[in-house]
């Protein structure tokens, strides 16, 4: 993708929501719904990017091992994940605290307590509580940026061998490592062809091999040192996006005249990369932000959870009704003296309804379900990065997942070979053995059988032993794979060039690399049924027959394989024959039209990917030495052509392309992770719509999706053609529209330009199919796509992947889930949850998600019951004695209503389940509920508020009509029967008792009755011990619980929830 078309989506992508927001009309509804929020970050961010001026990238001239002649300053070579440095970790909790408007709302309240007029009880009654959340947050807050800073140490304190002695890795630094530490120019390498292979798996989520050249001039050097005695320097491009193209030069000057190198994507080794084979020498150009894993991640944000922004409403409303409660209070009172100061009191009198305990019971029961996801036996390893939005598990309507590594193994292993009229599988490729070593038997006994027959001899039928032997020749042969091996000495490569009869050729000694892993599956293949690639270098290639025999062959020519011709050949000249072979395999497509007529093949291959083996034919065409004379001197002055080249070497190539013989169908596995197929159906009938974002090819990424049934067999599959312009785009979408359930594939190009012109009518055409695969994304796109889902659908997505290329995606999420595998821990780092398998997101969403939620959701509305019951009682008692804004509880009372007396039952709610985990499992459309929210809704808010009043009525009228003769009667009777009333209810909330349940319940009971002997500044204890006492106590609380069960009884009994149902 070019430099212009990653700017140009940006800039389309961002001016969006911009445009949205400047719509709005902007006045005092707008400011009191949020406007202040809006305006207090822009005025933060503004603040920001005026410390943080972001420097203009540059483009770059890099002298050779002279870091001093460099004048301008460039970023430290260090990963940082954190979110806070010392000096901002402070303003920037209390700032994402305070935004919520729970907590701004309390710090008010508490402020206003210095306030003579307006105090209404004793400052640590306001002050301790919110002393204490902060506290929490604060600690919790510490602990995850400790985690991060040690996380990020450790990956920065990485040890890498350099050519100059300095500290850090900067530009200039000459660098010898596996990893890639920054991006780099490729100078010099120890394989002698000059060139070196790479694993981008961290960069673009493929683990194919790419072929890196190093620059010639430095290659040439006779000795290491002499990269210090040159006088050389490297012009690279400002730094960039797009991890597929660059640009640049290598010029040396102390040689006349000056050698200039032009420098292209070849020639760079990228940060997060892995050298796969021998050592590299390279110059830094791009360090630390500039670097192109870093340009392609984006900043990690506080996520907050959907459940958590609920929540938030709701305090609004109640704020709402405590004001309206105030204003009627005042106005039943007639407005009579200083009435706004009574207003006040009146507010700060029933803050009570907005319980500030709210937080604390949320973030601890977030910890506590943060602990229990890493206590699960059945999902070992599974670690909870981010402690904030465990619930958001449980409210999960996308998932977007990676495919190498995360879906598939990407371990590739061959299943299948077939013949036309045989078929071998994993079970009879003994049979293929044997043929071999017999093949190979005969002719090595009678060395005229292969030359006995001239390539222009009349078509005879062949035996099975023959065809296997011409099959398994083609595939051993035809191939971009080089064998190496690791010297016994000192673990570096022994060079694949070397053909001396003493070379180490064993078996045990010998990995094999490639740019595919496709065709190292067939050539290891090959080496199980005897015959063996042993040696490899840029002019032959040596094979080993069963019987220890060496064969070589001469390579004439090699056309690579490419995106646009889907396949690859090789012309090889057998050194003891003399024979000139054009071998080509490639994607049954490409081959149908170039093999000689046949019957099975279209049929074969069609079976073979219902299976989701990913196919490739495999043909030959035998050449005489006059044919390929006259090919060769075509072929060549096709190449040195200057207009149309690329056309005229391969119309020059198709010429050869014609009537070849078909030998074979082969299918190779990709093989997919444990449990990958039930994972899958798990989350689609629990509602989940999966979507696939791959770096790969669009077959494969095709073949994958079939394979592991993320598209059912029964599903049609609409590829979306490659558009380039506006008019295409709308062609190819109403072409899409009049498909009806089935699944879409679209590259990342395609995909560039329909959000380019068509953003919203491409959205919700996609969210309507079952499936949707896109292949080819690059890490922005991927995290783009996240984004457009969020703000389209206003679901809640989940992202899952294992490379450093998701860590955007993952970023950018509701929901973020790494998982620790081949391609390194950058993702499982940079992610919310991280987890050892696929497999074990079906039980981390399924039972934890819904546990997480359902808990969060009852305590939510328990914590705020708690507080609604007593501002009631408050509303009661003013009521009756004249409105009066005097406190009905004071002091010690009120806080230890809101802790000691009734915390432990309220919080023991996070131990509570209504369905059992393997329920949950076997039923995964009971999470289908939980993405409608209805466990905390409008509707079951209001529902606890009618309870509240109702309640808090009982309580207050009870304990009023019954009492005797002094007011301090009322308190006793009424605050009793309010704990007992609060312990009942948790009970009734309650859906399965745990045991700790139970001990909370008796201990907080046992708290209140111990400390009955303490409070005698609020209760008569010559009174409260008494049987009058007691059974007006009782009356009060079975009158406002009884009601209460007997619904819940009949609720239960004829409108049963849909999870009851099933236990039952």
């Amino acid at each position: 993708m070019s430099e212009e078309a990653f700017e140009n989506d940006e800039s389309d992508y961002h001016t969006l929501p911009r445009a949205r927001i400047n719509q709005r009309r902007r006045g005092l509804g707008w400011f009191l719904c949020g406007g202040w929020k809006v305006l207090c970050g822009s005025c933060c961010e503004c603040l920001t990017h005026t410390c943080r001026r972001k420097k203009e990238l540059k483009a770059r001239t890099v002298w050779l091992g002279h870091p001093e002649k460099c004048e301008e300053k460039y970023p430290k070579n260090a990963i940082k994940n954190q979110k806070y440095n010392i000096l901002t970790f402070v303003p920037g909790v209390l700032y994402q605290q305070f935004k919520f408007f729970l907590n701004l709302y309390f710090l008010v309240v508490a402020c206003s307590q210095f306030v003579p007029s307006l105090k209404i009880g004793y400052l640590y009654t306001y002050w301790a509580p919110l002393g204490f959340v902060l506290a929490v947050t604060m600690v919790r807050e510490a602990v995850d940026e400790v985690r991060r800073y040690r996380r990020d140490k450790e990956m920065n304190s990485q040890l890498y061998s350099k050519l100059t002695v300095r500290g850090d890795v900067s530009r200039s630094d000459l660098v010898l490592n596996q990893r890639v530490p920054a991006d780099m120019i490729f100078l010099r390498t120890s394989e002698k062809t000059g060139a070196c292979f790479i694993r981008t798996d961290q960069l673009d989520g493929e683990t194919d091999w790419k072929l890196k050249m190093a620059v010639a001039c430095t290659q040439r050097l006779p000795a290491l040192g002499d990269l210090f005695s040159i006088s050389a320097y490297v012009y690279a491009q400002k730094p960039q996006l797009d991890i597929h193209s660059f640009e640049g030069n290598f010029t040396r000057e102390d040689c006349d005249p000056p050698i200039h190198e032009s420098l292209s994507i070849e020639n760079t080794l990228w940060a997060s990369t892995v050298v796969a084979s021998g050592t590299v020498i390279g110059v830094v150009i791009y360090t630390g932000k500039e670097t192109r894993s870093v340009l392609n991640t984006s900043q990690s944000k506080n996520k907050v959870g959907l459940l958590d922004l609920e929540l938030n409403r709701l305090t609004k409303a109640l704020f709402l009704a405590l004001v309206v409660l105030s204003i009627v209070m005042v106005a039943l009172q007639g407005f009579i003296g200083p009435w706004f100061r009574n207003l006040f009191r009146f507010i700060v009198l029933f803050s009570y309804i907005i319980p500030i305990s709210l937080r604390v019971n949320l973030d601890m029961g977030k910890s506590a379900y943060g602990w229990m996801i890493m206590k699960d036996e059945n999902i070992p390893g599974t670690v909870v990065r981010t402690s904030t939005i465990p619930e958001e598990l449980g409210r999960l309507v996308y998932l977007l997942t990676d495919k190498t590594g995360t879906l598939t193994q990407n371990e590739m292993v061959f299943k299948r070979l077939h013949l036309g009229t045989v078929s071998y599988g994993m079970d009879t490729m003994d049979e293929i053995q044997s043929h071999i070593i017999q093949s190979y038997a005969q002719r090595s006994s009678n060395p005229d059988l292969e030359s006995s027959a001239p390539p222009s001899a009349p078509k005879v039928r062949k035996s099975v032993s023959s065809r296997i032997h011409e099959a398994v020749k083609a595939i051993a042969l035809c191939h971009n794979v080089t064998p190496v091996y690791e010297s016994r000495a000192n673990g570096a490569s022994t060079e694949p060039e070397s053909t001396e009869a003493d070379q180490d050729f064993s078996d045990d000694n010998r990995t094999y690399q490639a740019s595919s892993p496709d065709e190292v599956a067939l050539v290891r293949w090959t080496e199980s049924v005897g015959l063996t690639l042993v040696n490899r270098d840029l002019t032959s290639l040596q094979l080993k027959t069963p019987a220890g025999q060496i064969l070589t062959f001469y390579i004439l020519q090699i056309f690579p394989f490419t995106s646009e011709s889907k396949r690859m050949g090789i012309i090889v000249r057998e050194e003891a024959t003399g024979e000139i072979t054009f071998y080509m395999k490639g994607a049954d497509v490409a081959m149908a039209s170039i093999v000689q007529y046949n019957d099975w093949l279209e049929e074969e291959c069609g079976n073979m990917a219902r299976e989701g083996l990913r196919t490739l034919v495999v043909a030959k065409k035998s050449l005489s030495e006059e044919q390929y004379q006259d090919f060769e001197n075509r072929y060549n002055q096709a190449k040195l052509s200057l207009h149309d080249r690329t056309l005229k070497v391969a119309a020059v190539v198709e010429s050869l392309e014609r009537e070849m013989e078909l030998l074979c169908l082969t299918g190779v596995e990709d093989q997919l992770q444990a449990d990958v197929r039930p994972t899958l159906e798990l989350l689609r009938n629990a509602g989940i719509k999966i979507w696939m974002l791959t770096g790969d090819k669009l077959e494969t990424a095709t073949c994958i999706a079939k394979s592991s049934h993320l598209v059912s067999r029964s599903q049609d599959i609409h590829v979306f053609r490659p558009v380039s312009s506006r008019g295409e785009a709308h062609l190819e979408l109403n072409a899409f529209r009049r498909k009806h359930d089935c699944a879409l594939v679209i590259s990342g190009d395609s995909l560039e330009v329909c959000l380019r012109y068509y953003e919203h009518e491409f959205v919700e055409l996609a969210c309507q199919c079952p499936a949707v695969v896109c292949c080819r994304c690059s890490p922005t796109q991927k995290a783009q796509i996240v984004r457009l889902l969020q703000q389209h659908t206003a679901n809640r997505t989940c992202a899952i992947g294992d490379g450093g290329n998701d860590v955007s995606m993952i970023q950018a999420a509701d929901c973020g889930i790494g998982i620790e595998g081949k391609e390194g821990k950058q993702a499982s780092l940079a992610a919310d949850f991280s987890i050892t398998q696929f497999k074990h997101i079906g039980r981390l969403l399924m039972v934890h998600g819904r546990n997480s939620y359902k808990r969060s959701a009852a305590l939510g509305q328990f914590v705020m019951h708690r507080g609604m019951i007593i501002s009631t009682m408050q509303a009661v008692f003013s009521s009756i004695f004249y409105f009066a804004s005097v406190p009905l509880y004071q002091g010690f009372l009120m806080v230890g209503y809101a802790t000691i007396y009734t915390m432990f039952p309220v919080f023991s709610l996070v131990l509570d389940q209504d369905v059992k985990p393997e329920m949950a499992l076997l039923y995964p459309e009971l999470y289908k509920d939980l993405t409608k929210g209805r466990s905390l809704s409008f509707k079951t808010f209001l529902i606890w508020v009618l309870i509240s009043v109702y309640q808090g009525g009982i309580l207050m009228y009870g304990a009023l009509v019954l009492f005797d003769q002094e007011f301090v009667h009322v308190v006793a009777i009424s605050f009793t029967a309010l704990i007992l009333t609060e312990l009942l209810m948790v009970a009734l909330t309650v859906r399965t008792w745990h045991w700790l349940m139970v001990v909370a319940e008796f201990f907080s009971l046992g708290c209140y009755l111990a400390s009955l002997a303490f409070l005698n500044e609020y209760f008569d204890l010559s009174f409260i011990t008494t049987r009058t006492f007691l059974w007006k106590v009782c009356a009060i609380t079975l009158v406002s619980c009884l009601p209460l069960y007997i619904i819940k009884y009949l609720k239960r009994k004829f409108s049963p929830p849909s999870y009851s149902k099933l236990s039952s």
